[in-house]
This record gives structure tokens, C-alpha cells and sequence, in this order.
């Protein structure tokens, strides 16, 4: 192919982009633009997917000025074409360079293979019809980004969701309680504002700690590969010339890295972002006159990043004035002035105590019926306040008690920037049991603490107590053996013993090191044979990945997984219920990560904590602080954290202590108890339950679940994937009833997305997909799928195809020609035009006559009746028809225009409908509720324009021809 500037090619592979411009050459390598979407592409010469855009006498096409010609003659100028003809409607004589052409023609000649003898697989057509109607489907799914991850459809979750990854750069705090899966909120936000097209580049900032937990969780969870950027990675991009930051969509750093290296931030604020997310936001310390360096670095990010979501558990952690700055991030204007925020706070409580009223009462009262009235003004609510003041329970009633909370929350309040689900609002977590199994400490550990103690007397308190918690590492230092201890730690015999007393059940055990979970695994594997997997931060991430594996599997599979404290950061492994913390913690946050691994929404059993410790020992003082002082055993302790930082010197001085002073040890208790129940206390009463009201979603969020279930269980998606497979030459082998093993075959032609050499498993089973990670998880959203229909569509595979009808009726030589137009139109991602106009294919069944059958056939049941050809016959059948076929040619596409126009006008009817409503709907808020903010009004606005424009500018492409001949042999 010879390439010059201002020339006109479509792309084979991304037909949708419309009409690309050669706008660079430089070596081997070529730049289109395509201007009617906006992109640019880069394509190696030699291999480009591209096809030249030529014209021929006798055609009609239209300028980018929008007039249209009648091509007479065509002239080649330095490699360029100049068509010459006359214009359609005054017949005036006009010249047009092809590199004016209207930018939204599309360019596709099925016909052009069909005559040549380039006849496909009869199958093949098929799918590709399948394809673009799932295609079609899909770009209108509600659902859309939100049922394809790897998680489980709890309500709260997928409520907030959906509220938030809807709008236009999203900027909210989610404040969700300790377990009730603010990442998993986050990550389904990210994952649909990508799938939408509404973002495009996404930053995450995380503490070092979680690092590891955020990378895992959104490849896992959501297909999404971050990268990771720290001080190597940017270092190395910043060689190749450039902003690092820009080298990559996804990043992933640390709030360590952007506070220790202005440089980095600087570079990272540089680069434009469509969303920023930062968890445990709590760290951002903040006063009027002494904000912190890491709220610095996040709020000059936050200024330049449209969206921005901020994710922490204890959003009053750090006082409530830094909750009000967290606030000011995501909205400066909206909250300018803390005095001002206080006095709003006050109206919520008014608008919370009337919502629960709605919510609780069996009937309002007439006075609450016109405070609410009053409160929603705008709005008649004449009949549903009529059903609130009966008792009586219906149908009626309870869809009133919806609208009447939907409106007052959407009205006031916080709810559109601020989420919070408690636990004490959400159902569905289990209970804790703990297990207290105090022991005799071995002479052993007696004499290597002695040692320890009188070469080491000059250590301050909290060195000391961290030493003494972990005996079995004092034993190791001074005795030099880092494997016997486990041979007389009677601890080892008694996780032994409850884990054969419960064969059936999966254990994972927690302990601060990884020798210490090492030796475990040794010590469980040599006295019984019990099969154990390590857990720990010696192993690269692959290696923690198959021993996660290992332990989650059913059949042939550990029993028992040993992590060290890296084991509570991020995994989730709620099938198991039997826990074992070989050692605690001095920092409660940790022993909450500990615990959380099993102890989340979703969990199915009670679980079962053994702690086995070592009696009259800074152990045993520590077990009594957890289990009496802070009660974080039995349940999530919110509270643990600020006690600790409050009484740890007291606390460390008792775990220090040679001979610990039991009036002292009983006044620690006392004082943590006291201290935990006030902040407890103070805690509940600053729940805001206007907040949880709207978190939670009331009906919706059910409701969104629901729709997501249905979806799952809908057989459509296996089978067409099972096709597709069968098609393409991928091996399909079962696993197991829910489970497919999927390998390349010597008929797979090229790169199949997700698919290497030694094959990946995947279930369409969501149950299967959460409880083995190694499975990938497939759904309408996933890579492999969005992959499959791209290339059946995007390929010429199928759009040629011929078949045999033998129907004793049909005289033999009868024949139908069936075509496939897709209407579709080119606009930026982030209008989202699919909603509204999604590649429609149109089809069309065609009688000798030219008259259409395709209204009275359908094309299931018509395709049953056929049978395949092979190329040679099929080739020979077409050349026979060749002539009477092209006429049906033009007829089709005089019949496909008909439909467009009919597709064109429902699309504008329903983007007007939709986008009018949101449009009203912000309008009135705004006078009533200042977090709506104004672009987002004015961005509803502009997408209503564009899009109009984007719609009038749809246009055919005519996809696929199939020829069918009648038979009686």
C-alpha cells in the first residue's frame, strides 16, 4: 500500500471511527486522524488494518461541506484523488480532493467478496448477525459495567454504584463503615466510568500498605491492570523522554510517594486526569492555617481532575473540621466556610427525623404530611401523603413511602457528595465467636527471654513489649535454630488439634512474620501431613496468587493457609470461617484487618477465633485488653484505634513490665473500657441517618441487584460464547459443572484476547468466580468478551455467505438474498451515544421481486431451515445470479435508509426524553440543594447538543450478504 498526506482510509479493525485522514508519515510508521470521533491512530505501514477509500464513476457521495456529487470522472494528483461530477441538486459541475470527503462515510463492500468467490462459513454469518445484536443489547443494558466484576451483588454496593458512576465526573466521599466494601464500590465506579467512556485516565492514590490490596482487587475484581508508579517506574519513564505520567491510563501510587517527592506530584499534576480516587482520606490532615503537606498534594490534584472520589471509613477520625476539609476537596465552592457547614448540619437532622418517621411510623401524622409538603414544595404530593396518614399496608402505600424519601433526599442533605452505610443499618454480617486458649509457656522460651532481658535492659517500653509478644523470635535469635521452636510450642499442638477436629473446614491462620508462618507450615506438614499454603511478603505477587488459589479450591486443595501480617491486608477469604491468630497485634486497626478477612457482608457463617496465648505473659495482658478493654473480638471495634493512641503508654509500660503489676493491669481495663464506651457514644450519636437512609438505596438498590441476578442466570451469553469459541478454534474442556478450561487450537487464528499458550479457565458461574480467583469471571463487561464480538464484527469474517434451502414448496432454483446494514453513528466516548444509539443492525430478506420478507421471517427460525454449502458450489450458485442480484443491492440499501431515518428519529426522541428529565430534575435542585453542581447542568446541556448533531450524522454500513438458493436434492 502506498500512503501519502491527506488521503482517505477506514480502519478494517475499527470501522466505527469513520473516515481517517493520513496525517503523518515518518519512517515505517503512519498517523491517521479520524476526525468524526476525535481519535488518532498509529499503524506500522507494513501491517496497517487499513483499506483505501475510492470512489467510482456513477456513485453519489457527500463533502465535509455537506453538499453531495455524482462522481463523473476521477483525476490521481500526487497520489491524492480529485473527484469531478456534478452536484445532486442544482447539477452545478464541482471538483472534490478526497481529502474533503464527509468524514462519516463508511466504507464496506461485502458484496465486493461475494462476487470475487470469497464465500464464508455458513456459521459464520450467523454469528456476526448474533454479535451485532448483543452488540446492540448491550450498549443499552442498564446493567452496563456494573454486573461484570468478580463480586458479589450485595444492594448498598451496587446502589452507590450506579448513583455515582452515572454522572458526569463524579466528585464524593465514601465513608462506608469497616466491611461493607467501599473498594468494591470504588473499583465498580472506576470499572463502569471506563466501560461508559466517561473516564479514560484514572490515578489512585493509596498508602504504601495497601498497595498491594489495590492492585489485586481491581485486575481480580475488575479486569483493570494499574500500573504501578514509584520512584524505579518513574525514573525509568522519565529516560524515554516525556511526563512518566502520561506513559500509562491506569496508575496506581502512594500518597508515601507524592509527600516525599515534589518532583513526582509535580509531574503527576502535569498530566490530565478524568478521575482520581484516594483511600484512607482520613490521613489528610487539615486546619485553616496548618494544612498538611499530603492534603496539599491531593487538593492540588483534585483542582485540575474533574472526577474525584475519596474513600475512608472514619471520616470524623481526625476531628470534624478535617472531615469538613475532605468535603472542601471535592467542592470548594459548595463548602467554603466551616461555620456555615455546622449550621447546615443542623437542618440535616430535621430532614433525618422526618425520613424516619416515613420510614418507621405505621401512619404519619397530619403534621408531618405538611412539613413534608412544605419541604418539597415544587412538587404536588397530595395523594402519596393521603396513603402515608393510613396504616394500612398496600401496594400504593408502600411505592408512596418511596417517592415521598426519594424526593426529600434528593432535596436536602448531603447524599449526592457524601455516602456512609453503617453496620448497624446493613444486614448480613455474622457473629464472633472467640475461642480464649491460654497455656503454659515452655522452659525453653522461659530461659531465651531471660537471656534476652539482661542484654537488651536498656530498651525503651514499646521495644520491649514488641519483643516480648513473640517469644518463638527470641527463642530463634538466641538459640540460632529458626525451625525447632515449633517442636515444643505447645501452641503448634493445639492449632493442630482443632484443625484434625475440623477436617472439613478451611483455617487460615495469622501471624505477625513470615519465618514464623514458614515454620508453621513445616511443623503442620511434618507431625500430621496436613497440606498448608504460605502467605507472606517474601513471595512475588504470582506466588501469593497460587497459594491463595491452593487454599480456595475444593478438591486436593490446602486446608490450612499461614499468612504473616500481609495476609490481613486486601484478600478476602470469607469462605473460610475458622481463624486462628497465632499472635496479636499492638495496633487494633490491624487485628480488625486481621479479622475482616473473614468477617465481611456476605459471610455465611458465624466465625470461629482461636487465640492461643501464654499464660501470666504480656500475651495474656494484651488478650484481656482486646477481649475486656475493647471488646474487638466479639465485635468491629471503630473505636480502637483512638484508645490505643490515648492509653498506649499504660498499655506498653504493663507489656514491658518483668512482673506485671496487677492493680495497674486492672486500672488499664478499666480506663479502656471507659474511654471506648464514651467514644462509642459519641460515635452513635454522630451517625447521620438521613446519610445511611440514602447510602443504603432503599428499594433501588434491591432492585439493582435483582436485575444483575436475572442477568446472570440468563443462558444467553454461554451459548454465544460456546459458538464463538467453537468458531474462532479455541479448545473448550469442562473443569468442572460451572468450569471451562480454554486453550489455543492450530485453527486459532491470531490473538484471542485473555487467551495464551497455556489456556485459562473461566465460568459464567458468579458463585464459582468468588470463591476460586483463579477463575476468570465472565460477563457481558469482560475483555475476552468485549474482544470476541470486536473481532467477529470488526473482521470481514462472515459478512460473505451462501446456503441451500431444501423446501419441497419452493420451485428448485428460487432464491433469497438476505443483508445485513448496521446503522450506527461516530461520537466522542464520553457522550455516550450508545444509550441512545447503539450500532443497530438492520436486516433485510429479498425475493427475486425485491420485495422484503425479513418483517414476516424472523431469522432464528429462518436460519434452521438452511444447510451449508461448500465455497466451490457457492461460488458457482452467486456467479449465476451475479447479474440479478446487484439491483437487490440498491433496493436494500433504498430499504435500509427507510429504517434508518425511523432509528435516527427514536434515538433523538429518547435522548431528548432522558436528558431533558436530568436536565429539569438538577435544575430544580439547585435552588434547593447547592452540591448539584452547575456543570453538571451545563455538561447535560452540551451532551444534549452534540448528540443531537451526532445522531443526524448517523449512517449505513452495509455489514453482510447472504445468498439462498432453494433445493430439493
Amino acid at each position: 500500500m502506498k500512503f501519502a498526506l491527506g488521503q482517505r482510509w477506514i480502519s478494517d479493525s475499527e470501522s466505527d471511527l469513520g473516515l481517517g485522514t493520513v496525517v503523518g508519515i515518518e519512517g515505517r510508521m503512519l498517523t491517521l486522524l479520524f476526525p468524526a470521533s476525535g481519535e488518532t491512530r498509529l499503524y506500522a505501514i507494513a501491517e496497517a488494518p487499513l483499506t483505501r477509500v475510492q470512489f467510482n464513476p456513477g456513485d453519489t457521495i457527500k463533502s465535509a461541506d455537506e453538499f453531495s456529487l455524482v462522481v463523473d470522472t476521477i483525476e490521481e494528483k500526487n497520489q491524492t484523488l480529485i473527484y469531478h461530477g456534478h452536484k445532486t441538486d442544482t447539477g452545478e459541475a464541482v471538483s472534490l480532493r478526497e481529502t474533503f470527503l464527509d468524514h462519516f462515510i463508511s466504507f464496506n463492500q461485502p458484496q465486493d467478496r461475494l462476487f470475487a468467490g470469497q464465500i464464508d462459513r455458513f456459521e459464520w454469518f450467523t454469528l456476526r448477525y448474533h454479535s451485532w445484536q448483543h452488540i446492540h443489547q448491550q450498549q443499552q443494558n442498564p446493567m452496563r459495567g456494573l454486573g461484570g466484576g468478580r463480586v458479589s451483588l450485595i444492594p448498598h454496593q451496587l446502589y452507590i454504584a450506579d448513583e455515582v458512576s452515572k454522572r458526569h465526573a463524579p466528585r464524593v466521599l465514601l465513608s462506608d463503615e469497616v466491611g461493607l466494601g467501599k473498594t468494591i464500590e470504588a473499583g465498580l465506579i472506576i470499572h463502569q466510568q471506563l466501560i461508559a467512556g466517561l473516564a479514560q485516565r484514572v490515578l489512585v492514590v493509596v498508602p504504601e500498605s495497601l498497595m498491594h490490596q489495590w492492585l489485586v482487587e481491581m485486575l481480580r475484581r475488575f479486569n483493570l491492570k494499574f500500573a504501578i508508579f514509584d520512584e524505579e517506574r518513574c525514573t525509568e519513564a522519565k529516560g524515554d523522554g516525556g511526563n512518566p505520567f502520561e506513559s500509562e491510563q491506569l496508575v496506581l501510587t502512594t500518597l508515601e510517594f507524592f509527600s516525599r517527592k515534589k518532583s513526582w506530584h509535580e509531574a503527576a499534576t502535569e498530566a490530565h486526569w478524568d478521575l482520581l480516587v484516594v483511600d484512607e482520606a482520613h490521613h489528610l490532615q487539615w486546619s485553616q492555617d496548618n494544612p498538611s503537606t499530603e492534603y496539599q498534594r491531593i487538593e492540588a490534584l483534585a483542582q485540575d481532575t474533574p472526577g474525584v472520589i475519596l474513600l475512608t471509613a472514619t471520616p470524623d477520625q481526625l476531628g470534624h473540621e478535617s472531615h469538613f476539609a475532605r468535603l472542601r476537596l471535592l467542592d470548594p465552592a459548595r463548602f467554603y466556610d466551616y461555620q456555615t457547614f455546622l449550621g447546615e448540619e443542623l437542618h440535616y437532622k430535621t430532614i433525618a427525623e422526618l425520613a424516619k418517621e416515613v420510614l418507621d411510623a405505621p401512619a404519619i401524622s397530619a403534621a408531618t404530611a405538611a412539613t413534608l409538603q412544605q419541604k418539597i414544595a415544587e412538587t404536588d404530593l397530595s395523594a402519596e401523603l393521603t396513603l402515608l396518614q393510613q396504616s394500612e399496608p398496600s401496594p400504593e402505600r408502600q411505592a408512596a413511602e418511596q417517592s415521598v424519601l426519594s424526593q426529600l433526599l434528593d432535596r436536602h442533605g448531603t447524599g449526592r457528595i457524601l455516602f456512609r452505610n453503617s453496620r448497624a443499618a446493613i444486614a448480613g454480617f455474622p457473629k464472633r465467636q472467640p475461642h480464649l486458649l491460654p497455656l503454659e509457656m515452655p522452659e525453653q522460651y522461659q530461659n531465651a527471654i531471660k537471656v534476652q532481658q539482661a542484654f537488651n535492659a536498656s530498651q525503651t517500653d514499646a521495644q520491649k513489649a514488641r519483643a516480648q509478644l513473640f517469644p518463638e523470635r527470641i527463642f530463634q535469635e538466641f538459640e540460632g535454630n529458626k525451625s525447632s521452636w515449633w517442636q515444643f510450642d505447645p501452641r503448634v499442638e493445639l492449632i493442630i488439634d482443632r484443625i484434625k477436629a475440623n477436617k472439613y473446614k478451611k483455617f487460615l491462620i495469622i501471624c505477625a512474620h513470615a519465618d514464623t508462618a514458614i515454620a508453621l507450615e513445616e511443623a503442620l506438614r511434618v507431625k500430621e501431613g496436613i497440606r498448608a499454603a504460605v502467605f507472606h511478603e517474601g513471595m512475588s505477587i504470582v506466588e501469593r496468587d497460587k497459594a491463595a488459589a491452593y487454599f480456595a479450591q475444593d478438591d486436593n486443595a490446602a486446608q490450612a493457609l499461614i499468612c504473616s501480617e500481609i495476609g490481613s491486608e486486601g484478600r478476602n477469604f470469607q469462605f473460610a470461617h475458622q481463624l486462628v491468630l497465632f499472635d496479636l497485634p499492638l495496633n487494633p486497626d490491624l487485628l480488625e484487618q486481621r479479622i475482616g478477612r473473614l468477617d465481611r457482608i456476605g459471610q455465611q457463617h458465624d466465625i470461629q477465633i482461636y487465640l492461643p496465648f501464654f499464660k501470666n505473659h504480656p500475651q495474656e495482658i494484651l488478650v484481656q485488653w482486646y477481649h475486656e478493654g475493647l471488646q474487638a473480638l466479639q465485635f468491629t471495634s471503630q473505636t480502637g484505634r483512638a484508645v490505643f493512641e490515648e492509653l498506649q503508654h499504660q498499655l506498653l509500660a504493663q507489656l514491658a513490665a518483668n512482673q506485671p503489676d496487677a492493680d495497674a493491669v486492672a486500672k488499664l481495663l478499666h480506663d479502656t473500657q471507659a474511654l471506648n464506651l464514651q467514644l462509642k457514644t459519641k460515635l452513635e450519636q454522630g451517625r447521620d441517618k438521613l446519610l445511611e437512609i440514602n447510602s443504603a438505596g432503599r428499594g433501588h438498590a434491591a432492585s439493582i441487584a435483582e436485575q444483575i441476578a436475572v442477568q446472570d442466570d440468563d443462558t444467553v451469553l454461554p451459548l454465544y460464547m460456546i459458538k464463538a469459541w467453537d468458531i474462532l478454534g479455541i479448545n473448550q474442556d469442562d473443569r468442572s459443572d460451572t468450569s471451562i478450561i480454554l486453550t489455543p487450537s492450530e485453527q486459532t487464528q491470531g490473538h484471542y484476547p485473555g487467551l495464551d499458550e497455556d489456556g485459562v479457565t473461566v465460568t459464567f458461574d458468579r458463585q464459582t468466580a468468588l470463591a476460586q480467583e483463579d477463575i476468570q469471571f465472565l460477563s457481558w463487561d469482560h475483555p475476552m468478551v468485549q474482544g470476541t464480538l470486536d473481532i467477529v464484527t470488526n473482521d470481514s469474517m462472515g459478512n460473505s455467505s451462501a446456503a441451500v434451502m431444501f423446501n419441497k414448496q419452493l420451485p428448485v432454483g428460487t432464491f433469497f438474498v438476505e443483508f445485513i446494514y448496521v446503522a450506527e453513528a461516530s461520537a466522542p466516548a464520553e457522550l455516550q451515544l450508545g444509550r441512545y444509539l447503539p450500532p443497530t443492525p438492520i436486516r433485510l430478506l429479498l425475493e427475486k421481486t425485491g420485495k422484503n420478507l425479513a418483517p414476516n421471517v424472523p431469522f432464528d427460525n429462518f436460519n434452521r431451515q438452511l444447510k451449508p454449502v461448500g465455497r466451490q458450489t457457492a461460488s458457482k450458485l452467486v456467479g449465476a445470479l451475479q447479474t440479478t442480484i446487484h439491483p437487490l443491492i440498491a433496493k436494500a440499501e433504498a430499504y435500509a435508509s427507510v429504517q434508518l431515518v425511523q432509528i435516527q428519529q427514536d434515538a433523538q426522541q429518547k435522548m431528548q426524553l432522558a436528558l431533558t428529565a436530568q436536565i429539569s430534575r438538577l435544575q430544580a435542585l439547585s435552588k434547593i440543594n447547592p452540591s448539584v453542581r452547575p456543570e453538571e447542568i451545563a455538561h447535560l446541556q452540551s451532551m444534549q447538543t452534540q448528540l443531537t448533531d451526532y445522531i443526524s450524522k448517523a449512517r449505513l454500513k452495509f455489514d453482510a450478504i447472504r445468498v439462498i438458493v432453494a433445493s430439493n436434492e
